[in-house]
This record gives C-alpha cells, sequence and structure tokens, in this order.
C-alpha cells in the first residue's frame, strides 16, 4: 500500500488557534475535500501562523500506516 495524499481548506483565525498553541488541545480534525475526515498533530501546522490565523488549501501526506509525512501549503 502506498502513501496517500488528502487535500483540505483550511479557516482557522488566529484567536482560534491559541488553545492549539497553548497546549489546550492537541489535535486537528478537518474534512477533506473528497469528505473524508482526518486528524493530525496541530503542531503540523504551526509553521503556516500568520497573524491573521492559518487559511488556505493544504495537502496532507499520510505513509501506508496513516502516519503524517508532511503537510504542505497548496496556495
Amino acid at each position: 500500500m502506498a502513501s496517500q495524499n488528502i487535500r483540505f481548506q483550511l479557516a482557522l483565525p488566529a484567536e482560534e488557534f491559541l488553545s492549539y498553541y497553548q497546549g489546550k488541545a492537541q489535535n486537528v480534525v478537518v474534512e477533506s475535500i473528497d469528505n473524508k475526515t482526518i486528524q493530525f498533530p496541530a503542531s503540523a501546522i504551526r509553521q503556516f501562523l500568520s497573524h491573521e490565523g492559518i487559511y488556505g488549501l493544504f495537502e496532507i501526506q499520510f505513509d501506508e500506516n496513516n502516519k503524517l509525512i508532511e503537510i504542505i501549503r497548496i496556495d
């Protein structure tokens, strides 16, 4: 079984991300473009945080064991 890439939109205001940043929430749960529910550690998207929050289209890659490989911003 090969790795899989899943795309999702994210609109997370900075105030909302604060709970992740402070460690009160550890995982982000989103719905992919093809309606799959995916969960990943909030730390995986911290690099995309701006003063406004985290917004955009992203692609997440999992290995054959559903372990997170990377997340990239598409736009």
